[in-house]
């Protein structure tokens, strides 16, 4: 399948009008074979209950019947299955699960539309591509914010993106690049397959589930024709000082040079969502006063410098060593606070279920995770802080699991000495990028 994915790429990056008629037969045995291995085996199953290792016990004939049916149309994906998952501001986050079956096929999809669309992608946009991140995004955006004349930065939030994408704007987002009508058609009956949810099936006339393997490509197209491309061939060439974004899956910024135009951009953006049936979530969107002369403009107002959140991280102004502007970047209180509230429930049922050996290599990989994400350059301090906050927590709890005390501080600390937990590290150096930038 590489090499036919190679083909179709090439043939997108050469003609940027070319429009693909023949990718239907892409979805044959051999190519939803590699996507079934490609699959993780520890993912829950859908509304059929079909696991991973049932369905790969007959998976040639499985898959042959598969085709067959989308070849004779009959092919119409399950309902997801929905479930809840706990946000940072203590909502949820519906996210739905596909059977095993529309797993392979959405996978199969996703990677002839990447195939396509990478190359229409502009550098801005950073979620779900290859070879891009959180932290290339961070990344670009410290570039943006160091280089460039930036004085305000528009945090901007979509009001529940994923569940409101526009099916019919989405096929003409699609209908621009390809013109195979049974392709499309099976995208959009994945779109329209409903949800099931407490056992009652809900009918899906907008939106894309968050949770399968079609919808972060299908996300990423949609906004590159109603936001990407406007900020591109709009918005910067239609303003006089310098306009940049940067965006990841739907959490973007768009950083302006000039006073006047920032709230002008605001005002075409709510409209530019507006057509496409979208809006600002009007509680977490903001102008920010911020970049290399906010904080002489701050003093001289007798207020202090603005901040703002993108992907976990608070932005700030900062200052070198020798007194010069810099970006600063720390993990957001937010984020913060919840990765510590995490550790803590964890720590409170793994504590009786088992010996803290059986249970420790556990807790070390949650900390190496976190510092994976969160070191970034400038940001050591609050690694040490979640340190040193997570051993008071095992220690907390490591003492509650009788009523005589397990240890004290000096005998917990020979305990540490024995078996190590990870140090904080840095692991991203955006320094470097800036210098590149």
């Amino acid at each position: 399948m590489e090499t036919k994915l190679s083909l179709i790429s090439r043939r997108a990056g050469m003609d940027k009008k070319c429009k693909f008629n023949n990718l239907a037969h892409n979805l044959n045995v051999y190519n939803l074979k590699e996507c079934f291995y490609l699959l993780k085996k520890d993912k829950a199953a859908g509304i059929d209950g079909v696991s991973l290792e049932e369905y790969e016990r007959n998976l040639t004939a499985n898959l042959e019947d598969l085709v067959s049916r989308m070849k004779s149309l009959s092919y119409r994906p399950q309902p997801v299955r929905r479930v809840y998952i706990p946000k940072t501001s203590g909502k949820l986050r519906p996210l739905g699960i596909p059977t095993l079956e529309d797993k392979i096929v959405q996978l199969c999809i996703a990677r002839i539309l990447s195939a396509i669309y990478e190359n229409d992608f502009v550098d801005s946009s950073h979620g779900f591509r290859p070879n891009r991140s959180c932290h290339t995004a961070l990344d670009r955006l410290d570039g943006i914010l160091m280089s460039k004349p930036v004085n305000y930065v528009i945090d901007a939030d979509i009001k529940g993106f994923f569940d409101n994408v526009d099916h019919k704007w989405m096929k003409v987002c699609l209908e621009e690049r390809i013109a195979d009508k049974n392709f499309l058609r099976i995208i959009v009956r994945f779109l329209k397959s409903g949800i099931i949810e407490e056992g009652k099936f809900i009918e899906t006339d907008k939106g894309t589930p968050q949770g399968g393997n079609l919808s972060p490509v299908l996300a990423n197209i949609y906004l590159h024709f109603i936001l990407d491309l406007w900020l591109e061939r709009e918005v910067k060439k239609s303003s006089n000082g310098y306009v940049g974004f940067v965006r990841y899956a739907d959490d973007f910024v768009i950083c302006v040079q000039s006073k006047k135009e920032a709230p002008e951009i605001l005002r075409s953006l709510t409209a530019r969502l507006s057509k496409f049936r979208l809006e600002l979530a009007e509680e977490k969107t903001r102008i920010v006063v911020f970049g290399r002369y906010s904080g002489e403009n701050a003093a001289k107002a007798g207020k202090k410098p603005g901040t703002f959140d993108f992907l976990g991280f608070t932005f700030y102004n900062g200052k070198t060593r020798k007194g010069k502007f810099k970006v600063g970047i720390k993990t957001s209180r937010k984020k913060f606070n919840q990765k510590v509230k995490e550790i803590s429930l964890w720590m409170k049922l793994a504590r009786n279920l088992a010996e803290p050996k059986e249970w420790w290599s556990i807790l070390c990989a949650k900390l190496r995770g976190h510092y994976w994400y969160f070191g970034v350059s400038g940001n050591f301090h609050a690694l040490r802080m979640f340190e040193r906050i997570v051993v008071r927590i095992v220690f907390k709890w490591l003492n509650r699991r009788s009523q005589a005390k397990s240890y004290d501080w000096t005998r917990f600390n020979e305990y540490l000495q024995r078996h190590k937990l990870p140090k904080p590290r840095i692991y991203h150096n955006s320094y470097a990028y800036v210098r590149l930038f």
